[in-house]
């Protein structure tokens, strides 16, 4: 049986009477007070996050540049060092090994930040495609401790309690700085749909900056509200909207892909026929008109007929209606198509919609 991980901040949930679950292998909190109240605190104004369970990845050689562009689906090579991309690894067949983040130190060297859950697995992955270039790979997963700032007063408040003013941080941009003798790698791209940052560190300096911001009224939030925001925000979690059985395209993601340029990538060919053929599915928006909660694995409905399933589902917290993202079979993915959700064992109606459920609020010029 394999050991359940913790993160540096485990005594400090503990401290908190979060309720703590296992998750992706590591002891975390899951919520402190209430989904809603943590939720609402995002959207409104400040929480933070314990996310040391992400995965890190250092890529380092003369072909690191060469090498990222081959594995990752987006476009590296033209990015300026300190930039930060998004986008997926992929299998030959076009389905998602993970998705992640890019950050670009220079063009011999980059960080992945991967999913939790997937870091044996993608390191794995990543290692196997090495055997052709001149790079090598090093998981420093370990070495990593990671807090999220998330919200509209973030940058206020981290200028408040740390003295370090982020205003001129571009949106998906990252630099190192300094606070009280320890070194701080802070990114500004955001998982909730909200203005935020991401500050990675050793344990030590991890541990205190939590202690500061949450005396600085800074709301801890759980792996609950952290999944309601991104949801609400319309951005994928992997083994919901993206998978190893869904590709990029299906799940409403080719912008993040470079199939319509020059460069190529593992899966490019795979996708480049799927195109060509037409999708047969896709992730799209579902809004109920009677109010329930369409849960994850819920069956879609077209009449008598299973047409798809729920990926992610809530009673949302900002707009306060029953939504949900669901891969549902074409043609019935149009908007406005009128679609039943099975909820035990009760249809409950409702239509297909787009998937921008509220306004992102990023601060995309950095000021």
């Amino acid at each position: 049986m394999q050991k359940i991980l913790k993160t540096c901040l485990f005594n400090e949930h503990v401290k908190l009477n979060a309720k703590m679950e296992e998750f992706a292998g590591f002891e975390m909190p899951i919520v402190y007070t209430s989904i809603k109240e943590e939720h609402l605190a995002v959207r409104n104004a400040v929480g933070m996050f314990d996310v040391s369970h992400m995965g890190e990845f250092i890529v380092r050689g003369n072909e690191a540049t060469e090498f990222v562009d081959m594995v990752f689906t987006n476009e590296i090579v033209s990015k300026e060092n300190g930039s930060v991309t998004y986008g997926m690894m992929c299998y030959n067949n076009g389905t998602i090994v993970d998705d992640l983040l890019v950050y670009k130190v220079s063009s011999i060297e980059y960080l992945f930040v991967v999913n939790a859950s997937n870091i044996a697995k993608d390191y794995s992955w990543v290692v196997q495609q090495t055997k052709d270039y001149d790079v090598t790979v090093n998981n420093v997963s370990r070495e990593y401790s990671e807090i999220a700032i998330q919200g509209p007063n973030a940058e206020s408040k981290v200028k408040e309690l740390m003295g370090i003013d982020l205003s001129s941080l571009k949106f998906f941009h990252f630099g190192n700085f300094e606070y009280k003798n320890h070194s701080l790698l802070i990114s500004r791209t955001g998982y909730t749909g909200e203005d935020g940052f991401e500050i990675y560190a050793y344990d030590e300096a991890i541990i205190e900056l939590w202690k500061i911001f949450l005396e600085g009224d800074v709301v801890p939030c759980g792996l609950g509200a952290r999944d309601t925001l991104r949801f609400e925000a319309a951005l994928p979690l992997y083994g919901h909207e993206i998978s190893d059985e869904i590709t990029p395209l299906e799940a409403g993601l080719k912008f993040f892909t470079k199939i319509d340029t020059d460069y190529g990538f593992i899966g490019k060919e795979a996708l480049l026929e799927q195109k060509e053929k037409g999708l047969t599915r896709r992730v799209v928006g579902v809004e109920l008109t009677k109010r329930s909660i369409p849960r994850a694995g819920y069956s879609v409905y077209v009449g008598e007929e299973e047409v798809g399933y729920v990926t992610t589902g809530y009673l949302s917290v900002s707009i306060n209606k029953p939504i949900a993202l669901a891969m549902i079979n074409r043609p019935y993915t149009k908007k406005d198509t009128e679609i039943q959700i099975k909820i035990r064992n009760k249809m409950f109606p409702g239509f297909v919609r787009d998937k921008k459920f509220l306004n992102k609020n990023y601060k995309k010029k950095g000021a």
